[in-house]
């Protein structure tokens, strides 16, 4: 008579769970982050290029390292920061120094339900040094989480 009870018991448990996780919301598997998608062009060939390797940090945050010394980066995920209108960054390509600054508004979109809200942010034409980069050229000035190439950077 106990092994029953304790039968029926734990099929209860076992139902009970089944029943809340059946009702709770999914799981998010969508992208929630907008970055700015960077794709690398050798200024020689106009042709998409890896640098041998890339760093990428915020100016001033040189500890919070976005890339560190980072080998065939064909495209980089640039992160912006919603709480501003604007976001300076230090770019090593190939050892070599140079600073490249967003300015841009913000706005907040709903993914769903499970997902919750996200950043899109619309960019102005940077302002950037010449050391290694000759050019910055938008191509999507409008941030999201789609996969889309946002700007060139020709070195």
């Amino acid at each position: 008579m106990r092994k029953l009870l304790i039968f029926f018991l734990l099929l209860a448990v076992f139902a009970t769970a089944m029943l809340q996780t059946s009702c709770a919301p999914g799981s998010c598997f969508e992208e929630t982050n907008a970055y700015v998608k960077a794709t690398f062009y050798l200024n020689s060939t106009s042709k998409a290029v890896a640098p041998d390797s890339v760093t990428l940090y915020g100016v001033g945050k040189e500890r919070m390292l976005i890339y560190d010394k980072k080998t065939v980066l064909t495209q980089a995920y640039i992160p912006l920061d919603a709480s501003t209108d604007e976001c300076s960054l230090v770019i090593r390509i190939n050892g070599v120094n140079d600073t490249i600054s967003f300015v841009y508004t913000t706005s907040s979109h709903l993914i769903s339900k499970e997902c919750g809200y996200t950043f899109h942010h619309t960019i102005e034409a940077p302002v950037f040094t010449m050391h290694i980069i000759d050019t910055v050229t938008v191509i999507r000035n409008t941030i999201t989480t789609l996969s889309e190439e946002n700007i060139r950077i020709y070195y």
